[in-house]
């Protein structure tokens, strides 16, 4: 069968002369070492490999392949490492892992022991900031920036900005202070993926920026200014005027007026897929910038692969994949993930409560909110990659009696954790939160697990805490928190598909905060939390077989807990372990042994979860058998614990 061409064109003969040019750049070094000619033929390459190492490892393929070119201008106008390069979120960054030393590296990516999906500090000195969340690259390139100063050091700072980390409230601190500093040499680069900009104003702006980016035009403007000021009468008067009229024009010629507003001197936009322009921008901006300045580049998420290029959400994020077709792997059973669940219950809901609105940021196809969003438009509210704004609008529709449903991944709510307590928990605010991708999420790594949010949340008065243990309890949970609770409640859920069980037709509210005794046993208890229940179970068996019979209750509430419940397990049985997919530092074993003192008692509890570390990147279950969260390894340490526990007390009798 022949081959697609999904790809970019195929090579002239030309170009075929230039292959594996790649192949010889170990650091950016090399490539500055290479001719302007050779750039474009050096980005297929970049493309044809990146695709090819993505298909199997999986990865954010879309925006990397959008920036390629704008990776290589900027390593080649920039003398990094000295100069900084400091990549927002890091959705952008393959095509600079594969140019700064990682090339053969790059299909370990996102393995475990592998490299990294995103720029990490401790594995190159290229990468200067560890980034996975949106936002962060302004405030932090100023802070290096004014570092260099004050330091009287030399060298260059660009923060890389998507359009969509811009609409961030951070980003604009930063941009607002950034302008602030007018003696701070700092470029920002907009890469703009989403705008679109007429093309009369577009070609305009571009003509302007190579006018502005002339050393002519420079020099004359300079010698020109300083001529006016030489005249003693109508000098100020005609300098005045110069300024009125030139900002008057680029009020309405130039789309970065805002920019220029905020003292930043605009140049843009420049075609992010024109070597040559960036190059010609870059190079000026290096030599000849004086304080901040902003470089708008335009480019196209997918450039260089059809599929991709056509559907840049679905290649945003992937998994595996067919270069030729860009289809992923059929499954073999297609069990509906919890955020599905958590979308299509919501829905339900919603038709009944009109009340009801739901608030995501940026994320309506990953949380599953697409399914309320399409239901009732008018009652869907996407506030993009804003998480402090979106806590606190919610809070402001609660106040009006609505009930607001906010959906964001426990890694993103981190950011916004000040609303949490000042706007919402502060005044006991109905607001539900759906915390999507609690616990371990895999190749993503450190920036993307949820692995504190009971610890965040927890200690906060009057919120309600639930963990499902299978489809149908979030179902239920989601309808608990709408219909029944008051105050602030998170609803936290893992990544992925859920047991695959069958989903009932009926909602029903929970008794809260009662747990669900599964199993009863002996000689101790097993209480899990949320997604750590199959896990239990299948330790609960091993134990079985070793003569060691455990309960197994299902914890259902984090916060608040049911005393009395606690309070005879802790009569009842000698050994009680905890589980939960959240950092055992102030996690929920931590409440159960809290609830423990406050009661006087002191029962002999083991506790799973994750310890005082950032857990690395890999599969789920190549980190869970890191961490020793697998069912033998479980069984093993409760054995080793109950044996001796009762040989200490054998001994003492």
């Amino acid at each position: 069968m022949k081959r697609k061409n999904t790809r970019t064109k195929k090579p002239s003969t030309k170009q075929t002369k230039r292959s594996n040019l790649l192949g010889g750049i170990n650091s950016p070094a090399d490539l500055r070492a290479l001719n302007k000619n050779d750039l474009p033929f050096l980005a297929s390459e970049l493309r044809e490999y990146m695709i090819d190492v993505v298909s199997t490892t999986g990865g954010h393929l879309a925006s990397s392949l959008g920036t390629v070119e704008l990776t290589i201008a900027l390593h080649y106008c920039f003398d990094t490492p000295t100069d900084k390069l400091i990549w927002d979120v890091g959705h952008q960054a393959y095509a600079h892992k594969i140019l700064t030393g990682r090339r053969d590296a790059f299909p370990s990516l996102r393995q475990f022991s592998g490299i990294s999906g995103f720029p990490r500090t401790a594995e190159s000195e290229y990468d200067h900031l560890t980034t996975g969340h949106a936002a962060t690259s302004i405030s932090a390139g100023l802070g290096m920036a004014i570092a260099r100063d004050l330091k009287k050091e030399k060298f260059a700072v660009v923060s890389i900005i998507g359009d969509g980390s811009l609409g961030s409230g951070l980003a604009f601190e930063g941009l607002n202070n950034l302008g602030a500093h007018q003696d701070t040499a700092m470029t920002v680069v907009l890469n703009d993926n989403e705008m679109s900009i007429s093309k009369n104003v577009g070609a305009l702006s571009r003509y302007l920026t190579r006018v502005i980016t002339d050393t002519r035009y420079n020099r004359i403007k300079r010698d020109v200014w300083e001529l006016m000021g030489r005249m003693p009468h109508v000098g100020k008067r005609l300098r005045t005027l110069v300024h009125d009229v030139d900002d008057a024009l680029k009020h309405f010629l130039i789309p970065g007026k805002l920019f220029e507003d905020m003292g930043l001197r605009y140049f843009g936009p420049v075609d992010g897929h024109n070597l040559r322009e960036m190059i010609e921008v870059f190079k000026f901006v290096r030599e000849h910038g004086k304080g901040p300045a902003l470089v708008h580049v335009i480019t196209r998420k997918g450039k260089g692969y059809s599929f991709a290029e056509n559907n840049a959400t679905k290649y945003h994020g992937i998994g595996t994949f067919s270069i030729d077709t860009g289809d992923a792997p059929k499954a073999s059973k297609k069990t509906p993930s919890y955020s599905e669940i958590m979308g299509t219950t919501l829905a339900e809901i919603g038709a009944k409560h009109k009340q009801v609105v739901a608030i995501s940021a940026a994320m309506p196809d990953g949380t599953g909110l697409v399914h309320f969003r399409d239901a009732f438009p008018d009652r869907f509210f996407d506030v993009g990659i804003a998480e402090g704004h979106a806590v606190t609008f919610a809070a402001g529709l609660a106040a009006q009696g609505l009930k607001p449903v906010v959906a964001i991944y426990s890694t993103f709510l981190q950011r916004a954790y000040d609303q949490i307590v000042h706007d919402v928990a502060l005044d006991g605010r109905n607001v539900v939160f759906c915390l999507d991708r609690a616990g371990l999420v895999g190749e993503d790594g450190p920036t993307h697990h949820g692995s504190f949010d009971i610890s965040y949340v927890r200690h906060l008065p009057g919120v309600t805490i639930m963990a499902p243990a299978d489809e149908n309890e979030l179902r239920d949970m989601l309808y608990t928190a709408v219909v029944s609770c008051d105050g602030p409640v998170f609803v936290r859920y893992p990544r992925g598909g859920g047991r695959g069980i069958e989903l009932s037709q009926s909602l029903q509210s929970l008794e809260v905060p009662v747990p669900r005794t599964v199993v009863e046993g002996t000689e101790g208890v097993i209480v899990s939390l949320g997604d750590t229940y199959a896990l239990a179970g299948q330790a609960l068996a091993l134990l079985g077989k070793r003569g060691m019979h455990f309960s197994h209750v299902d914890a259902r509430f984090a916060k608040p807990l049911d005393s009395a419940f606690y309070g005879s397990l802790f009569d009842t049985y000698r050994y009680i372990v905890t589980m939960e997919s959240n950092a055992l530092a102030g996690g929920f074993g931590s409440s159960i042994l809290e609830l423990a003192a406050r009661q006087n008692k002191s029962p002999r509890v083991l506790q799973f979860g994750y310890p005082d570390l950032f857990v690395p990147h890999g599969s789920v279950l190549r980190l869970h058998e890191s961490l020793g969260l697998t069912p033998p390894a479980i069984a093993d340490r409760i054995a080793a614990f109950a044996g001796a526990r009762q040989a200490a007390g054998r001994a003492n009798r």
